[in-house]
């Protein structure tokens, strides 16, 4: 009789017999390459042995999937939609806020559909290219009706407290995210740079709230207001949302202003809102340029409207694109073609009318359209010149091109080139009496003149002596008499005590130029 331990020992070598048995009983006799014991062979689809593989084993132990590991995998479209107002609803990621604020900013959109259908008719030139980067860095796409509560989309408009372009960028925080403000260009209008710097910042802005509402509060009132707002109402045992924040008008309409802007997008017939047809494909395209080119002519060769260029283009506020400082133009699909084609075919002589030069010293507005060969009114209106300034030395004016300046303007003129001007001192004629003992250096030292101009204005020596109760005559700055003087003095010392007024907050709501 078998022992109990042994039997199963027994059973699992039979069967081992019997699968070895079977194995040589089905084996070809004709002689065949011997197979190496640690392959599989395996056959083709045509019926022919394919190429072996060695098998891959685990050479750990293995774990089962915790279940955050396991997720459904995303349902897609099989193609993407033909209308880009449709694609922008599905990229819809931030949280609803309904409140009634939202509903009262609904009905000011819904009263106003004129409005809506202007500015959704003048972002439609920018939203493909907003969509496509929002997308690619994975943002909602929410933030690309942004520019609609900033400017309504107009890359000209300005605010202000000086925020410019359709991101609405204050001068500081444009240089911040590297956008070049000098006189030929302000990229705090450009559609590209504005719009990478903004993405940028929205995406700081997220990273230190965790947060989209946060964010765009941020973004209005400035990250250093909505960081300290967090922090008191946390310490005050209080909620930190947007909604718990106390904030100044403006931004507690911000998010709600997006979120009605949001809605009638979503569904704009429950808003008497007409959305223009809108395809989901680039509307502009860039071309670059090698040469300097008048603005007017490169509108002229791209076959499209000056007001149409300057609207793709809104950076380049003087009459001329410099090459060595906007090396690419953004042109209608269509017409980027029709752009080089002409531009190669062009005979018409020097493509730029006009270029950059230097003030070799302090000039007035006059005096510096002489030595270039322009009338003041012309200089004055191509480099926006208040009245009554002087040009300081150093600065950079546009002027028109003449035999001696007929070379493209240089890299270095392109970034940094700037107007710096110095209000124009108005010299009135004063006659005073000399005192006791006074001289030329005393009378200019009492008026901080120099020695060199009261001896040239009295036809003296610099040196030279005045008689008692002799005329003297000076040429002072307005009001400059002895009694006049004092009491600009004492002026001066009341407004420097006056108490300053507070400063203008980031953004201020008044915007210019939007309609």
């Amino acid at each position: 009789m078998e022992k109990p331990v042994l039997k199963p020992f027994i059973q699992l070598l039979s069967l081992l017999s019997a699968f070895w048995l079977a194995g040589c009983a089905t084996q070809n006799t004709s002689p065949v390459p011997a197979t190496p014991t640690d392959t599989v062979p395996l056959v083709s689809t045509a019926g022919t042995p394919a190429k072996a593989a060695n098998p891959v084993y685990p050479n750990s132990q293995l774990q089962p999937l915790a279940n955050a590991q396991i997720s459904a995998a995303g349902v897609h479209a099989l193609e993407p939609p033909a209308d880009l107002w449709e694609r922008v609803r599905r990229g819809f990621a931030m949280p609803d806020l309904d409140s009634d604020l939202v509903r009262d900013r609904e009905q000011w959109y819904g009263s106003r559909p004129d409005y809506v259908q202007r500015m959704t008719s003048r972002g439609s030139k920018y939203l493909f290219y907003i969509v496509e980067e929002l997308e690619r860095r994975n943002m909602p796409s929410e933030l690309a009706l942004l520019p609609f509560i900033e400017s309504a989309f107009n890359p000209q408009a300005v605010s202000s407290a000086k925020a410019a372009g359709m991101w609405q960028f204050m001068p500081a925080t444009g240089k911040t995210f590297e956008l070049t403000q000098n006189m030929f260009r302000d990229d705090r209008r450009d559609v590209l740079a504005s719009t990478r710097a903004a993405l940028d910042y929205l995406q700081k802005l997220y990273g230190m709230f965790d947060d989209w509402q946060l964010a765009l509060a941020a973004y209005n009132w400035g990250e250093g207001r909505v960081a300290r707002a967090v922090a008191k109402n946390r310490q005050a045992g209080l909620g930190t949302r947007y909604v718990d924040l106390k904030m100044p008008m403006e931004t507690q309409f911000y998010v709600p202003k997006l979120q009605a802007v949001k809605n009638i997008i979503a569904d704009p017939a429950r808003f008497n809102a007409t959305l223009p047809p809108l395809g989901n494909h680039p509307y502009f395209q860039t071309v670059d340029i090698q040469r300097d080119i008048d603005v007017a002519l490169a509108a002229k060769l791209a076959d499209v409207s000056l007001d149409d260029f300057r609207a793709l283009n809104p950076s380049a506020s003087k009459p001329v694109l410099l090459a060595a400082g906007s090396a690419q133009i953004l042109l209608p699909w269509d017409n980027a073609t029709v752009f080089q084609s002409n531009l190669e075919a062009y005979t018409g002589g020097r493509l730029a009318s006009w270029t950059a030069w230097i003030a070799p010293s302090t000039l007035k507005p006059a005096d510096a359209a002489k030595r270039v060969g322009m009338t003041e009114s012309e200089l004055r209106a191509v480099n926006q010149i208040p009245p009554r300034v002087l040009i300081k030395a150093g600065s950079t004016l546009v002027v028109r091109r003449n035999g001696g300046l007929d070379t493209d303007v240089s890299s270095q003129i392109a970034d940094k080139g700037w107007l710096s001007l110095a209000p124009e001192v108005v010299l009135r004629k004063t006659v005073v009496k000399a005192g006791k003992k006074d001289t030329v250096a005393t009378v200019a030292q009492r008026y901080r003149i120099s020695p060199a101009q009261v001896a040239e204005w009295n036809k003296v020596s610099p040196t030279a002596a005045f008689k008692p109760s002799q005329p003297v005559v000076l040429y002072l700055p307005g009001k400059s008499a002895p009694a006049a003087t004092a009491k600009a003095s004492s002026r001066s010392a009341t407004v420097a005590k006056a108490p300053r007024k507070a400063p203008v907050t980031a953004k201020k709501a008044t915007r210019v130029a939007r309609n």
